[in-house]
């Protein structure tokens, strides 16, 4: 097969638009004249009905009896279905089962679905299914993490990985140091929330347009639930209005419902989410309880780890597994752990069945540890950078605590350079001094680092498929299996297809995800859209160019190596061919000009008997650093400056990834600060919209926000033109500002004081660990 140079820069004289280069989202026009089409955008087809679910009420009961005959009898209402009406699987568990299309005997959070309806309207469905009288016998609930521990109670099995011997390595440490942490849960929140339309097809299947990042595991599931073999449901995807993992294993059941209710009334069903409806009804970032035991030299060097993460999952394993899992492997982030333990606890509660969320776990996991190195620096009266910097993995400590070598060592390049750019030196010494002079008002600075491992971590994830047809006048439709959800993913393929061939950017066209086009498809997460579709579809440009290559080595008697591609044009030794030209002479001569793509992600394994391999193919990483001012008298704090400088790779699209470093940045620090899920201790979650529920604005933003790109830093493998991933990793960032937040209330106590500060840091929290600040100050001075 010919290979394309992956390597090689973009000619001087190139097409427009190829990889490498600063193009607009390929939808960009259609978002802001709002042009752009979503579920609930689409043409209404004939005899519509719309759909709702009744909701339990209880967090853990047994259902004794529903009486739904009031709903049935509700104007408009064309169908009512229970448990009892499902032809096929009632279990739709995506990895696990556990999670039921609709509850049968017993309820396991507020919000389970019980019963779906069909109405004429949106507004009669969702009236309809408040009507039904449901007789609950109440069980025992568990809602916080810490029950589910002392219970014992998980949807998996725990899982450890340890290397060496952690406990005699603490033990023999000069300083030691334990420390706990809750890290908030986050509601996706996307702008789109939970939608989809399934239509009945003449030969009794479905077609299910769906706003999800997992189109094939929703053809399956609805083709499941109906008892329909798999290839009579086609799913298609477009775009979405925002996923972050939301869509990843949420958007089925809305289809499942809504393929029930097509079968039974054989109309076209649409089924649309209200946003409390969604926040109460669909899962969520997995909240974590952290602790860390850890051993350390005079000079901040860990020696010994003992490190527990343990996650709400709620009441289904969902991708809790692979979740807790990230969190294990993320547990040393940036750091050499060498004598480590890291122990995962999937706990099992009567809450919704948390999910995926941008970075999957990863950054949950990372906190502890960040916290531990802002911690050992306040013991042992040092700047938390230096610690940092200590701890770093390099060369000679570059084994992850699972095994896995750190084999491309820009963590240290990284926070040099983003200490020097940033001045943080000079500006460590300004805040020390502005501190020591302003009682009230507190200033912050923490620059943290960022390793976050790219690859699914369930293996059989990790390949993608693509499909890439040549019309006869040179255009070019691509079709694979990633999704676009606004992250930019359509356009760079476009552009890896449009510098396969090397023509201009504008001939190529990447047309909406099906499921009948690219089959068995995984979903678009794991940061990994760009680098499996991107390859998939660079493998179905390479078979293409064999045969076109051979062709016209043939036809117009020149040497394969004579040929090339270059400008829109065809290179035959001396003879320049327009492509147009080139592409209707090859079908002329009856050249196949298309053609499928393949990509299986090499060299990946994991043992989790043993706790050891190779999770992931490469690292993705970056570091940044945030200042913050706090007042002390109100916990109120802004972010008033963060740098971040980060390694894209050999980046497909700069701009594109710029945009999805700042949005990841910002909706990290959303996380860690201002969106906070509140459930009562009956298990209902309180914050149910944007009144209760708040989400980072424009203000929340840092007025100064300078991001950049790392330079020469090719990814060392073979991705898609040595790319690296952006996705999720910039999402970790905003553990600067936390980190920030902690260094402000610190200097309360001349940055002597380990400051208490769960997530998210609202004022509340803030004002709470200046007051055990300032409590701690009261009695060093007493005992003295």
């Amino acid at each position: 097969m010919r290979k394309l140079p992956l390597n090689t820069p973009t000619p001087a004289h190139s097409a427009r638009g190829l990889a490498g280069h600063s193009v607009k989202h390929d939808s960009a026009w259609k978002h802001v004249s709002g042009q752009a089409r979503y579920i609930d955008d689409l043409p209404m087809p004939e005899a519509l009905l719309h759909a709702a679910v009744g909701h339990s009420e209880q967090a853990h009961a047994r259902i004794l009896s529903m009486d739904l005959e009031a709903v049935r009898a509700y104007p408009g209402v064309m169908a009512v279905l229970t448990a009892k009406d499902v032809p096929g699987h009632l279990d739709i568990g995506p990895v696990f089962p556990g999670d039921l299309v609709l509850a049968d005997d017993i309820v396991e959070h507020i919000g389970q679905p019980l019963f779906a309806v069909a109405a004429t309207s949106h507004e009669a469905a969702r009236k309809a299914a408040r009507l039904a009288k449901v007789d609950y016998q109440p069980l025992d609930a568990v809602v916080t993490v810490e029950q589910a521990l002392e219970q014992q109670l998980f949807v998996r099995p725990s899982h450890t990985q340890q290397r060496g011997e952690p406990d005699r390595a603490l033990a023999e440490a000069p300083n030691r140091l334990k420390g706990e942490q809750h890290v908030g849960g986050q509601e996706h929140f996307y702008l789109e929330g939970q939608a989809c339309l399934v239509e009945p097809t003449e030969d009794g299947g479905m077609f299910v347009h769906t706003s999800s990042q997992h189109p094939s595991e929703v053809q399956k599931l609805v083709a499941e639930v109906l008892g329909l073999p798999i290839h009579e449901v086609q799913a298609e995807v477009r775009r979405m209005g925002g996923g972050f993992g939301g869509k990843e294993t949420q958007a089925a059941a809305l289809a499942c419902v809504a393929a029930l209710l097509a079968n039974v009334t054989h109309r076209p069903v649409k089924y649309r989410l209200s946003r409390p409806d969604d926040m109460m009804q669909t899962g969520k970032r997995h909240d974590f309880y952290n602790t860390y035991d850890i051993g350390f030299d005079d000079d901040g060097l860990i020696q010994g780890a003992d490190i527990m993460v343990a996650g709400r999952c709620g009441y289904s394993p969902d991708l809790s597994d692979a979740i807790v899992d990230r969190a294990m492997f993320h547990a040393d982030n940036a750091y050499y752990l060498d004598q480590a333990r890291v122990v995962g606890h999937r706990c099992k509660t009567h809450t919704v069945s948390n999910t995926a969320f941008r970075g999957f776990g990863g950054p949950q996991g990372m906190m502890i540890i960040e916290q531990a190195m802002d911690d050992i620096a306040r013991h042992l009266g040092r700047d938390p950078l230096d610690i940092r910097k200590l701890n770093l993995y390099r060369p000679g400590r570059d084994t992850t605590h699972y095994g896995q070598t750190v084999e491309q060592h820009v963590l240290a390049q990284l926070m040099g350079t983003l200490e020097t750019t940033s001045d943080y030196r000079q500006r460590r010494a300004e805040i020390t001094a502005y501190n020591q002079s302003s009682p009230v008002l507190k200033r912050g600075l923490a620059l943290t680092p960022v390793k976050f491992g790219i690859s699914f971590t369930a293996k059989h994830l990790n390949q993608a498929g693509a499909l890439v047809h040549i019309y006869t006048d040179g255009s070019i439709v691509v079709n694979h299996g990633g999704t676009e959800m606004g992250q930019g993913l359509y356009i760079k393929i476009a552009q890896v297809v449009a510098s396969a061939f090397q023509v201009d950017l504008e001939r190529v066209k990447v047309t909406a995800t099906r499921t009948d086009k690219v089959a068995n498809t995984s979903p678009t997460a794991a940061s990994s859209g760009s680098d499996l579709n991107g390859m998939a579809a660079l493998d179905a440009c390479e078979k293409i160019l064999e045969g076109l290559v051979a062709f016209a080595a043939e036809h117009w008697s020149t040497p394969a190596e004579q040929i090339s591609f270059s400008d829109n044009q065809v290179m035959l030794g001396g003879l320049a061919v327009p492509w147009e030209t080139f592409i209707q002479t090859a079908y002329m001569n009856r050249v196949s000009l298309w053609s499928s793509g393949f990509y299986a992600t090499p060299k990946i394994h994991y043992d989790p008997e043993t706790g050891t391999g190779r999770p992931f193919l490469y690292y993705a990483n970056g570091a940044a650093c945030s200042e913050v001012v706090v007042d002390t008298l109100t916990g109120e704090y802004r972010v008033v400056r963060t740098d971040i400088l980060h390694d894209v790779g050999r980046s497909l699209n700069p701009e594109i990834d710029i945009g999805q470093i700042e949005g990841g940045f910002v909706q990290g620090m959303g996380w860690l600060t201002t969106e906070e899920l509140v459930y009562s201790d009956e298990g209902r979650l309180m914050t149910t919209g944007p009144a209760t529920y708040k989400i980072p604005a424009v203000s929340d933003c840092p007025p100064d926000l300078r991001v950049d790109l790392l330079p020469e830093s090719p990814n060392r493998e073979a991705t898609v033109f040595h790319s690296k991933a952006v996705g999720e990793p910039p999402l970790m960032l905003a553990i600067a500002v936390w980190s920030a937040l902690r260094d402000a209330v610190a200097s309360v106590t001349d940055y002597r004081y380990r400051p208490p500060l769960d997530t998210p840091a609202t004022p509340e929290r803030v004002l709470g660990a200046v007051t055990a600040s300032q409590q701690w100050l009261t009695q060093q001075k007493e005992t003295a």
